[in-house]
């Protein structure tokens, strides 16, 4: 299955149907009178999110999603029947954006959630609705109301707990693939990544979910390589860790450039919690991991956790790190949000 984060599709909700004019004349019936009835009402454009789904692909080959059309009304006072929804089903994590590609119109982050897009056209009154004392033989009755059409964007930002950043080649897929059962593709050239990954990660009996996507370069934020395209996928996690490559000769650089990168993304990269780790130590011997270490440490400020994805060296004390930092920020949330939240008897 391709990877599809981006999607442009048009709605359109129904038009209400058309009221009808109508008299009854029977025989033997000594008060005819107008028995138009009302028409229906037009249908709904819906989206909801739903389990099952992690990528916007469907919509790549169906752009448009039109209602039903509500049926008109009809004499004998029958109402015309109401117009179908349709209900576009995405991913959870799904933000549904204005044609102007800025404007959030939702964002679905739990199962279930649904909102409308467009609300469907009301049905004309039939001629009976205009029966008063002055006016018994009403000759007219309303049309529908016409539905609504317009441009939507679809944006996926996959759910994690935890988010890889790092350069190419920095060890984000083997040490997800060593962590978790994704098997992300792995090679020993850049941009072997190219779209995000998710995988389960399990230490201390609790399990979390952990996100890779593709290496950043310098100038990513101004569309270098594949850009900043996939950062948005990390913008909903708790923690980031960071993966430097132990075995370059400049990792005070590369550590910088990811942070530059980050600060010039913005949208609250910045300021999440991260996890800094000098990654592939297996290729170093113990001076030349002590000497990288002290190189990232004065860059970075604070201590730097060591690790190795293929030996699993490491590992463990990282996912506890990232776990602590998962638990911290999700307790914040939690304890905003009863705040927040006056209370009731």
């Amino acid at each position: 299955m391709k990877f599809l984060d981006l999607a442009k599709v048009t709605i359109r909700s129904g038009s209400g149907g058309n009221g009808c004019v109508s008299f009854r004349r029977e025989k033997y019936i000594e008060f005819g009178g107008p028995d138009g009835g009302d028409g229906g009402d037009g249908g709904d454009v819906w989206a909801e999110a739903v389990t099952g789904l992690n990528t916007l692909i469907d919509f790549r080959y169906q752009q448009h999603f039109f209602a039903e059309n509500g049926r008109p009304g009809m004499g004998k006072q029958r109402t015309g029947r109401d117009g179908g929804d349709i209900v576009l089903r995405v991913p959870v994590g799904t933000e549904i954006l204005d044609e102007d590609e800025e404007t959030v119109i939702a964002d679905l982050t739990e199962v279930g959630q649904r909102v409308r897009l467009a609300r469907g056209g009301n049905g004309g009154f039939g001629n009976l609705h205009f029966k008063t004392s002055t006016n018994q033989a009403p000759r007219h009755a309303n049309p529908g109301q016409p539905g609504v059409e317009r441009v939507i964007w679809l944006r996926l930002k996959l759910i994690a707990d935890a988010g890889l950043v790092g350069l190419p080649n920095a060890g984000k897929s083997t040490f997800l693939a060593a962590t978790s059962n994704a098997r992300p593709k792995i090679a020993d050239y850049p941009f072997t990544t190219l779209h995000p990954n998710l995988g389960v990660v399990g230490v201390d009996n609790a399990e979390f979910v952990m996100a890779d996507i593709p290496g950043l370069i310098e100038g990513a934020h101004e569309g270098k390589g594949i850009g900043d395209r996939f950062l948005g996928h990390v913008e909903r996690c708790a923690v980031l860790l960071h993966l430097v490559d132990a075995t370059s000769e400049t990792v005070a650089e590369d550590y910088a450039t990811i942070v530059h990168e980050l600060d010039a993304y913005a949208h609250g990269l910045s300021d999440k919690p991260r996890v800094t780790a000098l990654n592939k130590i297996d290729a170093l011997d113990d001076a030349e991991r002590d000497a990288r270490r002290a190189a990232l440490e004065a860059a970075h400020g604070e201590p730097v956790m060591m690790l190795s994805g293929v030996s699993g060296e490491g590992v463990t004390e990282v996912l506890r790190a990232l776990k602590a930092e998962i638990d911290r920020a999700r307790g914040a949330e939690a304890a905003a949000g009863e705040e927040e939240t006056p209370w009731r008897p």
